[in-house]
């Protein structure tokens, strides 16, 4: 599954995991992408979109 959206584009993002004792350890976010049926140019496609984007009603659902 591609860890990206194809509305937005939202993706992976890097930073510090800092500790306690100020130690600094590498981390990603993954942001929270859903594989949804939805409406593109007029036919039903499977698209990998975040939910932001999902409940922003970027995305035409396809039922």
């Amino acid at each position: 599954m591609a860890r990206s959206c194809d509305i937005c584009g939202k993706g992976k993002v890097f930073g510090n995991k800092v500790t306690f004792s100020n130690r600094k350890l590498n981390r990603t976010w993954k942001p929270n992408v859903r594989r949804v049926r939805a409406v593109v140019d007029g036919s039903v496609k499977r698209i990998d979109v975040c939910t932001r984007c999902l409940r922003s009603g970027y995305v035409e659902r396809a039922l």
